[in-house]
């Protein structure tokens, strides 16, 4: 894993998830610091160990005053549970489905969650936190915000793309690689797409063009400057007229193992 700064106040903790013969997902959790700092997100289960390290690395956790959990997937609540138990200051963002997806595996502490639906905001110290449906989701308890005071827009799986190699900055990407990395991720990751309306997922799309963000933090993008929000939801916008991702099949496995068994 590794950390860089999108903004002053804004560290990015990522890694690249490989998928074989498809490239390199980027992984981001956020620290959002000031009077009371926030964890947005808390990375993948399989990196729980590096993950804490990193953080250790940018922020001590007992400062942390908030998580902000996206959502229930296990590349979001990695280290959730173990920052809930080592620090008791720490309260949880999240929803109603949120809580319910959870409790079917590691039920959360009722008394230090706080729920925020879309729509809400909340203050916390020196920042405002207006929540919101991302456009595009794989999870229905999927809760973005805009951070108001810096106009940082933390769109969860919303805008991420499966890349060959992850620079810190979206914009080193060329268009193509950046459009044909989020059609990718957008079919894999919420292949619903394909059956939307194009005039109403093009409503969806102006709804974050009007918030005009200065940041766009995806959790699976490298960091974009306000000035990519139109490249990107151009790229949303072509994903229901692509075509389906189709992953491999049993052929393509046994293809695949016998090619490792022949490399070891």
């Amino acid at each position: 894993m590794k950390t860089y700064q999108a903004t002053p106040d804004i560290e990015v903790l990522t890694s690249d998830i490989p998928i074989p013969g498809f490239g390199l997902v980027p992984v981001n959790a956020f620290v959002i610091k000031g009077e009371e700092p926030i964890l947005v997100d808390t990375h993948a289960v399989v990196e729980r160990d590096d993950f804490m390290t990193s953080l250790r690395s940018v922020i001590d956790p007992a400062e942390l005053r908030w998580i902000w959990l996206t959502h229930t997937d296990f590349d979001h609540i990695g280290s959730l549970r173990q920052l809930l138990d080592e620090q008791p200051q720490i309260r949880l963002i999240t929803t109603f489905l949120g809580i319910g997806i959870m409790s079917l595996a590691d039920p959360l502490p009722m008394d230090r969650l706080h729920l925020l639906n879309p729509g809400e905001k909340l203050t916390v110290g020196d920042r405002t936190l207006a929540a919101f449906k991302p456009p595009v989701f794989d999870n229905p308890s999927t809760t973005g915000f805009l951070d108001e005071s810096s106009g940082t827009l933390f769109s969860a799986d919303c805008f991420g793309a499966l890349l060959q190699d992850v620079p810190e900055n979206a914009a080193d990407l060329t268009d193509e690689q950046l459009r044909e990395g989020q059609v990718f991720w957008a079919s894999v990751d919420s292949p619903w797409l394909h059956k939307a309306d194009d005039a109403k997922l093009a409503r969806e799309l102006d709804g974050i063009r009007a918030m005009k963000p200065s940041m766009v933090l995806s959790s699976h993008l490298p960091a974009a400057s306000g000035d990519m929000t139109d490249r990107l939801l151009a790229s949303l916008a072509a994903v229901p007229s692509s075509v389906p991702f189709v992953g491999p099949d049993q052929a393509a496995l046994q293809q695949m193992l016998q090619e490792m068994s022949g490399a070891a």
